[in-house]
């Protein structure tokens, strides 16, 4: 009974039109006032010690190394590397959009960051070029989405947060998952350019490769720097969120030099803003799982399911509904911090690894990004190109249909996740 009212509560502060955060927080306070004897005191005791884990320090720096690079020049650079090596194919300029989206979630950890970065740049040299902005705009809108599944990820820390699961063993699940998801979408995109005869660019030679491989370099070796240091030990994906933002800085400023000093405050203040509100959604989710976990609310949701007879298959089934419907309401910050919280005790129950179960939530969120109403790569694709959301809608629709059959692969070939943190986690 309790957990209806507090949904209820919950569902109906949402449908005023209240913003998520502040929903969950007076969801929260008026259940523990008007139903429960819990002391404020350790409402407000849990309050500090929900946020005071050491992963939630990675998600504003990865924030921060991804708004140097997004204004650093980095993105530029890996794009006319990525044209130099698939620019000759089938629709090369949007191919090589797909590449250099993959290469800038690398570092980046962000799903809008990457639109912006790539799109900013490529959609105006793709209409140049002559294709339909259509055809760009689906193309930026998905395949930016490869920025919270290919690690670093903002949303896996987030998830991580919420389920005590490794951050690291998350990072390299996701690896060959985005790998393919980016092999899937070129295809996508390389079909369709081939079926209505979109423009290829001029064969580079090994001469410009290098050069553009040379001028990218910078920007490519924090892949490595990132990456490398966690799967070796040398740093935990926390202080590899930091050494990001400090590298990113240093490329940015005195390598590439495309921002002076004079950026860098307006870099970090925008920082501040954006990591700001994504810690205040934490806080109220972490208030809102206390009270959850309290009213034992997520253990009886697991019993009643397991005494339905509900196995993997037809759960993992209505996790992918229910989170597909969450999409069309909330942003992925949101849904991973309410609802990771109560199905992942049942997927537990169940035998799914927590790490499988992560990667398919994550997935989920790509997919939520890229449809209305309140898709966010959509709005910040639609900033950049002038079209109306309906139209955006109708252009992603091939690609938006190839991540939901990618979805399908990897709710049910768990080995797809699993096969690299098992490998190198023995």
């Amino acid at each position: 009974m309790n957990g209806i009212i507090i949904f209820a509560v919950l569902l109906a502060l949402m449908l005023t039109g209240m913003p998520v955060s502040i929903s969950l927080g007076l969801t929260v306070l008026t259940f523990i006032f008007g139903f429960t004897q819990v002391p404020l005191e350790s409402v407000a005791l849990k309050l500090f010690t929900g946020i005071e884990k050491f992963e939630i320090m990675a998600i504003p720096f990865f924030i921060l190394a991804g708004n140097f690079l997004t204004h650093g020049g980095v993105a530029r650079r890996m794009i006319n590397f990525a044209t130099s090596m698939v620019g000759h194919w089938h629709g090369g300029l949007a191919l090589a959009g797909v590449v250099a989206c993959a290469l800038f979630a690398a570092v980046s950890g962000s799903s809008p960051a990457t639109v912006v970065a790539i799109g900013s740049i490529l959609l105006p040299a793709m209409a140049k070029a002559g294709f339909p902005n259509k055809f760009g705009a689906g193309v930026v809108t998905t395949s930016g989405a490869l920025g919270i599944l290919i690690p670093p990820s903002i949303v896996m820390v987030m998830y991580s947060v919420s389920t005590n699961t490794s951050v690291g063993a998350l990072f390299l699940a996701g690896v060959v998952p985005g790998a393919l998801l980016a092999l899937m979408l070129g295809f996508t995109t390389w079909w369709r350019a081939r079926k209505f005869g979109y423009p290829r660019q001029p064969k580079a030679t090994f001469a410009q490769r290098f050069k553009a491989f040379k001028e990218s370099f910078w920007g490519l070796l924090l892949i490595v720097v990132v990456m490398g240091g966690i799967y070796t030990g040398i740093f935990t994906p926390t202080e590899a969120a930091a050494m990001a933002a400090v590298y990113a800085f240093f490329i940015a400023v005195f390598v590439y030099k495309d921002m002076g000093l004079k950026d860098v405050p307006r870099v970090l203040l925008n920082s501040a803003n954006m990591s700001a509100m994504l810690l205040y959604i934490i806080t109220n989710a972490v208030l809102f799982s206390f009270v959850l976990a309290n009213e034992n609310i997520p253990q009886q949701l697991a019993d009643w399911l397991v005494g339905m007879g509900l196995g993997q298959i037809a759960f993992l089934l209505v996790v992918n509904i229910l989170l597909l419907v969450a999409g069309n309401f909330m942003e992925p910050s949101s849904i991973v911090l309410i609802m990771a919280p109560i199905l992942f005790p049942v997927a537990t129950k169940l035998g799914i690894d927590p790490i499988h179960f992560g990667i398919l939530i994550v997935v989920n969120m790509e997919v939520g990004m890229c449809h209305p109403p309140v898709g966010l790569n959509l709005y910040v694709a639609s900033g950049i190109t002038k079209m109306g959301i309906t139209e955006l809608t109708v252009a992603v629709w091939p690609w938006l249909l190839t991540m939901l059959v990618f979805l399908g692969l990897v709710t049910y070939w768990p080995g797809l996740s699993l096969w690299l943190p098992h490998l190198l986690m023995q």
